[in-house]
């Protein structure tokens, strides 16, 4: 795997690879939803490294990529790594891509056939973003305190919520 730290945001090195993939890849797959485009949002340094979701005709992921050299945790390709977020632990996958170098991935959506357009998987996105990144609520009366507050299920319905 190639290790390149991101400087600057890396939404631009997201959408080329991606568009990439969807070109060389995807192209003939069916699960591909014709109205959606690949798109990077909202990447935002977290904890020395850039997070943010990536849109594509066939999912929605949650992209890590390296921001710095300290802390950042190399799985190898295909190896999985959990990360602890307020809403839970989250599984990403290590990746590698030329544009990219090496990064890490958590799914959300596949496929998209969910979604009518663009803006819709947009505002899911951020949806998603901003209930990863909120600060944790305090535990019920009746839950263990290293319990997660919500499944991955629930916070992925939050967020479709949050598009009505």
């Amino acid at each position: 795997m190639t290790f390149r730290i991101h400087d600057e945001n890396p939404a631009d090195a997201v959408e080329e690879a991606f568009f990439r993939i969807q070109r060389e890849c995807m192209a003939d797959v069916p699960i591909l939803n014709p109205v959606l485009a690949v798109e990077a949002i909202d990447f935002q340094r977290w904890k020395g490294h850039w997070l943010g979701v990536v849109i594509t005709p066939w999912c929605m992921s949650l992209l890590l990529v390296p921001g710095s050299e300290s802390d950042w945790v190399s799985t190898g390709d295909n190896k999985r790594r959990f990360i602890r977020f307020s809403m839970g632990d989250f599984a990403f996958l290590g990746s590698d891509e030329p544009e990219l170098g090496e990064y890490q991935s958590c799914p959300l959506i596949s496929p998209m056939e969910r979604f009518s357009t663009q803006s819709d998987a947009v505002m899911t996105a951020r949806a998603s973003m901003l209930g990863l990144l909120a600060p944790p609520q305090a535990a019920k009366p009746d839950q263990a305190p290293d319990e997660p507050s919500l499944s991955r299920r629930r916070f992925l319905a939050l967020g479709r919520s949050a598009r009505r």
